[in-house]
């Protein structure tokens, strides 16, 4: 008989390091063991593209700084080969990247850290008289601005409120007037203008909305209006007043966002991503050059955190799948498919997404069982039912937009490979073992989903996944003592109750 000691000794190394590991981070790096300790953290990267015409380049990017609500910890930059300054102007603070000679796609990546920080404030810099440029307009432009403008000052009181009627107007789709200027003018250009003809104070910032895990997200044109104290952000987009705890002010230069001599086809996307770390690490730069810190996930840029954000929660999936069916002894179809389904559920919503598994399978085993009378080979027949689930994921998601429900836009992220897979394993059981099998494995694999989702979408194992790398060889450890286990499972135990009655 094999020795289990070498077995047991592969568990108990797997827990000590990843309990080792967990401590250091925590001890180390001040991460908290629960998300409602920490203090929150934003990472914001910004990433940008041009195609370098083979020549000196150089590249000047407007950066943040310390605002009302966010303290600037720290910022840094990755780009090979490019000299990098920073330079404090009269519009604000930008970065510049110069090389001597660059050819073909480049990659510059700059990466800040603000902490939310409600006790953050800033000199306030009042306009001066030579900021406000009263613009000329045609004759039937003029028309349209006196015409919006008398409306205006009728409903307002000051320059906040006329700032608001202004907005209201130019998003008033009958408002004839609003619509000739911004046939001519973008909605920010033709808000500024109408507010400098009114001897109002603004001007346009490029603001990011913070929303944890987003992807290459392009920075968003508002406009900031001068009460006579302070600077209020307006979204040119709806009349309300933004409020700061979820928009970052990355661009108040007023001038340009990026600009790229010796290249063209220039483009920036930001990403980021929100952490938790205790108040005294807060106060802290952090030190980037540290070597565990730099071989750890948040040394990658921040598109790929994101990205790892969701791979991370993966392993808790598989260990509730395993849980369930060697403990349990639940039955689901595919081993490894409803933790699949749950990353679909996670970007769809728990409801939207149940709704469209259920009418993606049930739609595809009609038409599988179609496919069955034609005895196709199983190549031909697999290739037909991936086509078919494309279609009918195409077809749901044209008809839920055209019926007003937004949710099943979503349903394009449920894996098209395993689901048709999935409906070919269906169909095949539904023929050997008959329809209740199918409802049984079929149910299983959507209970489990659900759980998992659940799981998945936990704030606490979302930061300990994430933050604690160690946690990974936890939930190893644990999957190989669960592979150990040869007794019975829970659901076979009713086989046995005419004996314990005996």
């Amino acid at each position: 008989m094999t020795s289990r000691v070498p077995f047991y000794f592969l568990i108990a190394i797997l827990v000590i390091i990843g309990v080792t590991l967990s401590i250091m981070r925590h001890q180390d790096y001040g991460v908290p063991w629960a998300p409602s300790e920490s203090r929150q953290v934003w990472d914001i990267e910004a990433r940008i593209e041009f195609v370098a015409s083979g020549g000196p380049a150089k590249v000047s990017l407007a950066v943040p700084h310390t605002q009302t609500g966010f303290t600037l910890v720290s910022d840094s930059a990755s780009s090979s080969g490019y000299g990098l300054s920073y330079i404090n102007t009269d519009t604000g603070r930008r970065a510049e990247w110069s090389i001597r000679h660059a050819k073909g796609a480049q990659t510059i990546y700059y990466k800040t850290q603000f902490l939310v920080d409600p006790q953050a404030s800033v000199s306030i810099i009042p306009p001066a008289k030579k900021d406000l440029l009263i613009p000329t307009f045609s004759a039937p432009q003029q028309a349209a601005v006196d015409a919006i403008i008398a409306q205006a000052m009728e409903r307002s009181a000051d320059s906040i409120t006329f700032s608001r009627e202004l907005i209201k107007q130019l998003n008033d789709l009958d408002n004839q007037n609003a619509s000739l200027m911004l046939n001519d003018f973008s909605k920010v250009d033709a808000i500024s203008k109408l507010l400098a003809s009114s001897n109002v104070y603004s001007k346009t910032v490029g603001v990011v909305e913070l929303e944890d895990g987003r992807r290459r997200q392009s920075i968003i044109p508002m406009i900031e209006v001068w009460d006579g104290n302070v600077w209020k952000l307006f979204n040119p987009e709806s009349n309300e007043q933004r409020v700061q705890s979820n928009v970052l002010i990355w661009d108040e230069s007023n001038v340009s966002l990026l600009d790229v001599m010796g290249g063209k086809r220039s483009k920036v996307f930001y990403s980021m991503i929100s952490q938790g770390i205790t108040p005294m690490m807060a106060s802290k730069r952090k030190v980037m050059a540290d070597r565990l810190l730099n071989f750890s996930i948040h040394s990658l840029p921040l598109e790929e955190q994101a990205m790892f954000k969701t791979i991370m929660l993966i392993p808790i999936g598989a260990l509730i799948v395993v849980f369930l069916r060697v403990l349990i002894g639940l039955k689901t179809s595919g081993t490894f498919m409803p933790v699949l389904i749950a990353v679909a559920f996670v970007q769809t919503q728990l409801l939207p997404g149940i709704i469209g598994f259920l009418l993606i399978v049930g739609t595809g085993l009609i038409i599988r069982g179609y496919l069955s009378k034609l005895n196709l080979l199983l190549v031909s027949r697999i290739s037909a039912v991936i086509i078919a689930v494309i279609l009918i994921i195409s077809v749901f998601t044209i008809v839920s937009f055209n019926i007003g429900l937004t949710q099943g836009l979503t349903i394009t992220f449920f894996p098209m490979i395993i689901l048709s897979w999935t409906i070919e394993r269906m169909s095949i059981l539904w023929e050997e073992e008959g329809a209740k099998e199918v409802f049984m494995q079929g149910g299983g694999s959507l209970f489990t989903a659900v759980l998992i989702y659940l799981a998945m979408t936990n704030p606490y194992v979302q930061h300990v996944t994430f933050n604690f790398i160690g946690s990974q060889f936890i939930i190893l450890a644990a999957i190989l003592l669960l592979g150990n286990y040869t007794g019975y499972r829970l659901l076979e135990l009713k086989r046995f109750k005419s004996l314990a009655e005996s």
